[in-house]
């Protein structure tokens, strides 16, 4: 098989450095765009010899524009997650993803790169009309003078770019939404993490005895959430078979209450817990699960349950904590 050329943005990311690791085992020669902003290069380590970095932001067009000169690929993640971002700084949220968007497609038009793979999100259509949801629903922006929407918005114009950009400008353009991807070093600012950790300062504040633990509405909300091995996996099933234009949901059939994911931590931690409800996030969706059948025609089929993949990611928080960012 022919090596092929592929740039990665955002590589340095928890997504990223995960697809990146994958392309490399599959012979092909990978270029990594990140200014580290919100990946790292510790993510990077184990490649670094193997890949070429490019340190710029994405907003940068003419770094853009040479980092896709000579690709065959680009796969596009650069964006702001995390949802405390969406809310305290959506003007960032939104100018790393559109302006990133434009230059990303404006560079990939001038040196003629023929596939083009976007990572979209659950966020697009926000409230799903029907659980589990399909790729098919509308996609919305329910309140736009709320901040948490930014990042939605932001990644549903990245979804109209890529389509209608692709039909005139590329041989094949293929979009993946993640449903909450998890794992060893996600990031600090989603939900696991920040359970794993709070509970982590809890139990050494009070070594015994059962801990109250407060949660963010009053813990039947719904996720689905899907191990990072998962993910990549998804991802390289729809790139090797998904239908140009293609649209696809890469996550898990497992859908978990709030309340009952507090739980599962605490119990590997150990420990009992009483929650305690509190206000809910303005704007939070109170059930979010996939329907993966488009994906799994193709091959596709999620293989780490819950309980498996919380194991590895929790050890790791409890192990790392002291790289989670000071506030």
């Amino acid at each position: 098989m022919t090596a092929l050329r592929i740039l990665v943005t955002g590589g340095s990311g928890f997504i990223g450095a995960a697809l990146v690791k994958a392309l490399l085992r599959n012979g092909n020669r990978v270029r990594v765009l990140d200014d580290n902003s919100r990946g790292s290069p510790r993510r990077l380590a184990e490649v670094a010899a193997d890949i070429e970095l490019i340190d710029a932001d994405i907003r940068d067009a003419d770094a853009v524009e040479r980092a896709a000169q000579g690709m065959d690929e680009v796969h596009h993640l650069a964006f702001v997650n995390g949802t405390e971002f969406f809310y305290k700084s959506p003007d960032l949220v939104l100018d790393v993803g559109v302006r990133g968007m434009i230059n990303v497609i404006d560079a990939c038009r001038r040196h003629g790169v023929g596939t083009f793979l976007l990572a979209s999100s659950s966020e697009v259509y926000q409230t799903p009309p029907n659980i589990p949801t399909d790729e098919n629903v509308p996609l919305v922006v329910p309140d736009p003078l709320n901040p948490r929407y930014s990042y939605g918005a932001g990644k549903l114009i990245s979804e109209v770019m890529a389509i209608n950009y692709g039909r005139k400008f590329f041989q094949r353009v293929l979009i993946f939404r993640p449903h909450n991807v998890y794992g060893p070093d996600m990031g600090f600012e989603h939900v696991i993490p920040q359970f794993a950790l709070r509970l982590h300062a809890a139990a050494k504040a009070q070594p015994a005895g059962r801990l109250r633990f407060e949660i963010q509405g009053n813990g039947a909300e719904t996720r689905s959430f899907c191990f990072i091995d998962d993910l990549v996996a998804g991802v390289m099933t729809m790139r090797d078979k998904g239908e140009h234009l293609g649209i696809y949901h890469v996550g898990t059939g497992e859908e978990v209450s709030i309340a009952d994911l507090a739980h599962r931590i605490a119990r590997d931690a150990g420990r009992d817990i009483e929650l305690a409800a509190g206000p809910p996030a303005k704007g939070g969706t109170p059930r979010r699960c996939p329907d993966i059948s488009k994906l799994a025609r193709l091959g596709y089929k999620p293989r780490v349950s819950l309980d498996q993949g919380l194991q590895p990611t929790l050890d790791w928080y409890w192990h790392n904590g002291n790289l989670a960012p000071q506030t």
